[in-house]
């Protein structure tokens, strides 16, 4: 069977470090994470909700720790997960970050530049180092300190890149290098120009996100844009989706943009026509079928739904498994026909083929 031929993305050397059991930088996968937007000081809730985020395919999650209280359920809340790595998100209140570091964080985020004197970031490095935790700087176009703001008048590249820098600094002169960066901005370019331009200046690895990008739909549109210039430049080691929307949407449309990227693959890769008058079955109604069956599968897996003869025969025999809207229907398996199915059995006979591909793929495997 013939397989198209895609770019490849060189990737950008990076040191590598330790996030729980998920490696970020060097040569590990792109990681997806995402964060929770429970109270923290509600255990349950919020371990069901990193729960439903890891099974959507969240290789780590981030947990806001604002307060004392918080740190001590994020404690609760790790012994529920245990295998997930989860990381801390502290602003302000140094303690918090000892704390949640005393209580089994993975990684402490945090921006050195508000936590306060010398000797309170000194105390989260020492607290950090003892632990074996990494820390993420994360710069906000949002909060750039002051002297910042008045220096550019505005959030700009440049503004966020110096931000990045001094909170750097401060880390190496402690001679703490087990950091990774991030650069969030709502706006696509400036966001864009910051990573490109840090992205040659320091080698750790860099945590990549449109910051505040909006509900599901444009949300989803700004981060693809966003993250895809750059992550097609080879930046890039771990992303966050960052929508007003539940986690679980963040992970797919994280996913779905590594998968369009071929940086990673994960579950069915379902291309499907967009439908027209020319379609012998009701092309959107199958693929959500579909996709609703297929949710729990892990397992990578090319599957073509087009409607008609136009393109179904190209797209299905490029496909594992694809299906070329006729009468009946043409069911491709490894590029070649192999069944003829009607509409009324056309989504149980697809399940039940990408099915036994798995299974057959598994027991190859075992």
């Amino acid at each position: 069977m013939a397989m198209k031929a895609h770019h490849v993305i060189e990737r950008r050397k990076s040191r590598q470090i330790k996030v729980g059991r998920v490696l970020v930088g060097g040569d590990a996968p792109i990681s997806v994470q995402t964060m929770t937007n429970t109270d923290t000081e509600n255990v349950e809730a919020t371990v069901a909700q990193i729960r439903a985020a890891m099974k959507a395919g969240a290789d780590m999650v981030r947990v806001s720790v604002p307060t004392i209280a918080a740190a001590e359920a994020f404690g609760k809340i790790k012994k529920e997960v245990g295998y997930v790595p989860l990381i801390a998100d502290i602003h302000f209140n140094y303690k918090c970050a000892l704390k949640a570091a005393e209580m089994g964080a993975d990684c402490l985020r945090i921006n050195p530049g508000n936590i306060g004197s010398d000797r309170k970031i000194a105390e989260v490095i020492a607290c950090a180092r003892h632990h074996g935790v990494p820390i993420r700087i994360g710069v906000n176009a949002g909060s750039l300190e002051g002297d910042l703001q008045e220096k550019y008048g505005e959030p700009t590249p440049d503004a966020l890149v110096e931000s990045a820098l001094r909170h750097v600094e401060i880390l190496k002169r402690h001679n703490f290098e087990d950091f990774k960066v991030s650069l969030k901005a709502s706006e696509v370019f400036m966001t864009v120009h910051a990573y490109r331009k840090l992205a040659k200046l320091i080698d750790q690895p860099l945590h990549l996100g449109i910051t505040e990008a909006g509900g599901l739909r444009a949300g989803a549109v700004k981060s693809s844009i966003g993250l895809g210039m750059i992550l097609a430049d080879g930046i890039g080691d771990t992303i966050r989706v960052s929508l007003a929307a539940d986690p679980v949407e963040e992970v797919k449309v994280g996913w779905d943009i590594l998968k369009s990227l071929h940086l990673r693959s994960r579950g069915i890769n379902l291309v499907a026509c967009p439908s027209c008058s020319r379609q012998n079955f009701d092309v959107i109604k199958v693929v959500n079928e579909l996709e609703s069956r297929f949710e729990g599968i892990e397992e990578p897996i090319n599957l073509a739904v087009i409607g008609c003869v136009v393109n179904g025969p190209g797209e299905s025999r490029e496909a594992a498994i694809g299906v070329a809207g006729g009468y009946p229907n043409s069911i491709y398996v490894d590029g070649q026909i192999a069944h003829k199915a009607h509409n009324d059995q056309l989504v149980d006979v697809l399940e039940k083929l990408v099915r036994e591909r798995l299974a057959k793929t598994a027991e190859a495997k075992a």
